[in-house]
């Protein structure tokens, strides 16, 4: 899954991190969200790593940021 296609609605930071860590290779495509929400759940660097790269990735114009209180993202409407 590619960035723009799995976050082209708004998604909270959790799900976001979550294609981010698939378009990486981290998670492949037969792993749902809820087979690895524990790495986003809990304190750990892989969550956390991600997550600053949505953040990252926000800062720099590539994702937009929408600033509700668990933070959503979303790929630019073109």
């Amino acid at each position: 899954m590619d960035l723009p296609e799995g976050l082209a609605g708004w998604t909270d930071g959790d799900g976001a991190a979550f294609v981010v860590g698939r378009s990486l290779g981290i998670f492949d495509g037969s792993e749902a969200f809820t087979q690895v929400r524990g790495v986003f759940w809990t304190d750990g660097l892989l969550g956390d790593a991600l997550r600053v790269v949505l953040v990252q990735l926000a800062a720099a114009g590539v994702l937009e940021r929408w600033e509700v209180p668990d933070g959503q993202f979303r790929w630019p409407v073109q």
